[in-house]
C-alpha cells in the first residue's frame, strides 16, 4: 500500500513505524506514554486535508478522543507509581490502564469513535488504523493486564461487532464493526500467547489489506457500488474469496487462526466461550455472505463510458493471494496432521 504515498506522507509513516517501535521497546511507563503521543501527532497530518471539511472534522475528533486517552493513561500511571506498594488496590490501577489503552484501539465499550472516524477516511487510513494504531496498545495491555476485566470486554468486543454490522451500507463502517469483532479474537489470542497474537495479527493486516487495496482500485465505498459498477468477474469472485477469509470460513487460510484459538478453548473447556466466539464468527460471515449476494444477483444498466481499468499485475497479484488463501489451509492442515 506504501506506493500510493507521496513524499511527504511517506515522512509521517516512517515517523508513525518509529513510534510504535519506541513504545514497544520503552523500560518505563512514561516512555510508554512518549511514543504512544509520536504515534497520535504522526497520524493526524495523514488523515488530515485542507480542503475537505469530513477530514478535518475526522482528524479533529480522532485527536480529542485519543488525548483523553493518553490523559486517562498518564493519570493511571502517575498514581500507580504513587500507591505501588499498595497491592489492594492493584485491580483498579490495572483496570483503568487497560480502560485508557482499549480507547486507544477503539475497543468496547469505547467504540463509539471508531465507526465514526472510519467513514472519513481513504482506503490507505483506514487500514492503518484498523491494523498499525492497534498494535502499541495491545503490546502496552500485554505488560500489565488485568484477565477478568479482558475476558468481559473481548466477549463484548464479537458480540458488539458482529451486531452492529447489520443494516450498514457503508463499507468502511462495516469493516470497522469486522475491526471490532476481531479485535475480540485478537485479546483472547493475546491473553493465550504472543506468539498466537503476532500471528493472527499478521494474518488479519494481510486480509484487510487485500480487501482495502480492492476497494481503493474500485473506488467504491458503499455497498449498492458493488452492483452498480461494471465490475469484471474475477474482481467480484477476489472480493468474495477474501470475504470468506476475513470471516474465517475454512479452507480459507483466514480460518486457520481462528481455528487455533478454538483448540485452545476446547482443551481447557471453555464451551461457553467457544460457543459465544463461533456464533459471532457465522454472524459475521453472514453478513460478507449478503454483500456478495448482492454484488452477484444485482446488476444495473451496463454503460459503456463507465468502465474501471485496473493494472493487470496487480490483478495478478491479487489472485495470486487469492490461491494462497484457497490452499493454506489445506496444506497447513496436512503439515500440522
Amino acid at each position: 500500500m506504501l506506493f500510493l504515498l507521496n513524499s511527504n506522507k511517506m515522512f509521517f509513516i516512517f515517523i508513525l513505524f518509529f513510534s510504535t517501535l519506541i513504545s514497544i521497546s520503552s523500560n518505563s511507563w512514561l516512555g510508554c506514554w512518549i511514543g504512544l503521543e509520536i504515534n497520535l501527532l504522526s497520524f493526524i497530518p495523514l488523515i488530515s486535508k485542507t480542503n475537505n471539511l469530513l477530514n478535518s472534522e475526522t482528524s479533529l475528533k480522532y485527536f480529542l478522543t485519543q488525548s483523553i486517552a493518553s490523559i486517562n493513561f498518564l493519570i493511571s500511571i502517575m498514581l500507580l507509581l504513587i500507591f505501588m506498594k499498595n497491592f489492594e488496590i492493584n485491580f483498579i490501577f490495572s483496570t483503568l490502564i487497560n480502560s485508557s489503552l482499549l480507547m486507544k484501539m477503539g475497543s468496547v465499550p469505547f467504540h463509539f469513535w471508531f465507526p465514526n472516524i472510519m467513514e472519513g477516511l481513504s482506503w490507505l487510513n483506514c487500514f492503518i488504523l484498523m491494523t498499525w494504531q492497534k498494535i502499541s496498545p495491545m503490546i502496552i495491555l500485554s505488560y500489565y493486564m488485568n484477565n477478568d476485566f479482558i475476558m468481559f470486554i473481548l466477549l463484548m468486543n464479537v458480540i458488539i461487532g458482529a451486531i452492529g454490522g447489520f443494516n450498514q451500507l457503508s463499507l468502511r463502517k462495516l469493516l470497522a464493526f469486522s475491526s471490532i469483532n476481531n479485535l475480540g479474537w485478537l485479546l483472547l489470542s493475546l491473553l493465550i500467547s504472543e506468539n498466537l497474537w503476532l500471528m493472527y495479527m499478521f494474518m488479519y493486516s494481510f486480509l484487510i489489506s487485500i480487501m482495502c487495496l480492492l476497494f481503493y482500485m474500485l473506488n467504491i465505498f458503499y455497498l449498492n457500488q458493488l452492483y452498480n459498477y461494471n465490475m469484471n468477474f474475477i474482481m467480484k469472485i477476489s472480493i468474495l474469496i477474501n470475504f470468506m477469509s476475513l470471516g474465517g470460513l475454512p479452507p480459507f487460510i483466514g480460518f486457520f487462526p481462528k481455528w487455533i484459538i478454538i483448540n485452545f478453548l476446547m482443551n481447557f473447556n471453555l464451551f461457553i466461550i467457544c460457543f459465544i466466539f463461533i456464533m459471532m464468527s457465522l454472524i459475521m460471515l453472514f453478513l460478507y455472505i449478503r454483500i456478495i449476494y448482492s454484488s452477484f444477483m444485482f446488476f444495473n444498466f451496463k454503460m459503456k463510458w463507465f468502465k474501471t481499468f485496473i493494472n493487470n499485475k496487480i490483478i495478478i497479484f491479487i489472485n495470486m493471494f487469492n490461491f494462497i488463501s484457497l490452499l493454506g489451509m489445506i496444506l497447513s492442515t496436512m503439515f500440522f496432521l
